[in-house]
């Protein structure tokens, strides 16, 4: 079973103590492929040393992402956009817009996430979307660039089914992970009206660890656990959603050389 985990922190503090080991545990299970967003430039360095760690499995992103948009964004932009030009990554991303922390800054969010879509179409790379309380601005934005270049994923997606169509039709992959175990958490109840071809795996870890794990580190080695709760939604087995979903993430990060 060959399966990418389309989002994965593995650069986290909270790997600091077994890092190789969450990676090798997660590999050992049939996770091949790692794609890191970013959140700012403090991260940059630990991501860098990882994917000279482990080349074959670990794909970097760059973004800055909306909770770290701070009054100094352009500063941080400016250091994060001139890294496109000396090197390939797989993805714009984390952006999008977070209204949970902080409503104060919507703005600087909004202009943010503009500014980074403008970066994936120029270097014609796909986004990967943060929304946290904020379905109708994110959509705002999206509007705004939509077109035959706009591709991307939908990171750790928890609206209904009317906001994943108008994702659908944005050209966006919606990225399932470990929500779809809890029992509250609601998508479970109409994944199977989305059409397999459009959805892709993922983990967040550390964060949001499936059941029987919720409320513990989350790890890439439990993206199968997520497969099995997919499988269970669909009426398939496993092994078709792996191929499945694989072969959506290698669609979307399709100018990344990976196979």
């Amino acid at each position: 079973m060959n399966l990418i985990d389309t989002h994965t922190h593995l650069y986290a503090e909270a790997f600091d103590e077994d890092r190789d080991h969450a990676i090798q545990k997660a590999i050992a299970v049939g996770v091949e492929h790692f794609f890191l967003p970013a959140i700012d430039a403090t991260y940059i360095e630990g991501m860098f040393a990882l994917e000279e760690k482990f080349p074959d499995h670990v794909h970097l992103m760059m973004g800055l992402h909306p909770t770290h948009v701070k009054e100094n964004y352009y500063e941080e932009l400016a250091q994060i956009g001139a890294l496109f030009a000396g090197r390939n990554f797989s993805a714009v991303g984390e952006i999008g817009i977070d209204l949970y922390w902080d409503k104060s800054l919507l703005k600087q969010q909004q202009e943010a996430f503009h500014i980074q879509i403008k970066w994936a179409k120029q270097h014609e790379l796909p986004i990967v979307i943060h929304c946290r309380d904020a379905f109708d601005e994110v959509f705002e934005v999206l509007e705004t660039h939509k077109n035959e270049n706009l591709s991307g994923i939908f990171h750790c997606f928890t609206g209904t089914l009317e906001q994943a169509k108008k994702a659908i039709d944005l050209n966006l992959k919606l990225g399932i992970g470990g929500v779809v175990t809890f029992k509250n958490g609601k998508i479970n109840q109409f994944l199977n009206e989305i059409p397999l071809t459009e959805i892709v795996l993922e983990t967040d870890a550390p964060y949001l660890a499936p059941a029987p794990y919720r409320g513990k580190r989350n790890e890439s080695a439990y993206l199968p656990i997520i497969a099995e709760k997919v499988a269970d939604c669909y009426g398939l087995s496993i092994t078709e959603i792996a191929r499945q979903t694989t072969q959506n993430a290698l669609g979307i990060f399709k100018n990344h050389n990976i196979s």
